[in-house]
């Protein structure tokens, strides 16, 4: 059942909540349900952010070879890419303070 509360996002590499009714409009139960998946989700963002930094450093070290310009922008393309999505996982990590908070309101 909580699995309905979450989906998916293949950019990120992780599960993100959707939810379509107001907070309050979940029940109890729903509502610690979507915390409670939620806590374990948040907990692998750490890594997937470090895995995405490894990613970065590698295409950082190619850039730094690369002598082909279009190469070269290709690969700063990708860079700012995963930069994106790093900042998006930081976002989605700060999201369990605004849960708790409605939580506990």
């Amino acid at each position: 059942m909580v699995n309905q509360f979450f989906i998916w996002n293949e950019r990120l590499g992780i599960a993100l909540p959707e939810l379509n009714r107001e907070w309050e409009c979940y029940n109890d139960q729903e509502q610690a349900d979507i915390v409670t998946r939620w806590e374990v989700i948040r907990g692998t963002i750490p890594d997937r952010v470090f895995a995405l930094e490894r990613l970065i450093n590698t295409k950082q070290a190619q850039l730094n070879e690369e002598e082909d310009f279009e190469t070269s922008c290709t690969i700063n393309a990708d860079i700012a890419e995963l930069a994106s999505r790093i900042n998006d996982l930081h976002i989605w990590y700060r999201i369990n303070q605004e849960i708790e908070t409605r939580r506990h309101s």
